[in-house]
């Protein structure tokens, strides 16, 4: 009474029909389902490096850490010199506060 009941997913009424496995017996309160024999995964296909594309695959993650590397020098200069120019900005207000005193 209290056990939720859940609709049967569209993946798995798809895989079922795709593999003609047959549907799964539904569980009741008295007893739980029987165990269905386990089907093999569908083949999927597997990825043939040649020397070419090895040598691309390289030199592509070669460019694009040079590139990420570089961005990221260039962001942590551009901090360094801004707070360069923050701080001498801050040492010529102070003299010029520190000369009215006087």
């Amino acid at each position: 009474m209290f056990a939720p009941k859940y609709p049967v997913s569209d993946t798995i009424t798809a895989l079922r029909r795709a593999t003609n496995a047959p549907p799964a017996p539904v569980p009741t309160k008295d007893h739980a389902p029987a165990s269905a024999p386990a089907t093999a995964p569908p083949a999927r296909p597997t990825v043939h490096l040649t020397p070419g594309s090895t040598l691309a695959l390289i030199g592509g993650g070669t460019a694009v850490v040079l590139l990420v590397g570089t961005v990221l020098v260039s962001m942590l200069l551009a901090i360094a010199i801004t707070g360069g120019s923050v701080a001498v900005c801050a040492l010529v207000v102070r003299s010029l506060m520190h000369d009215n005193r006087r």
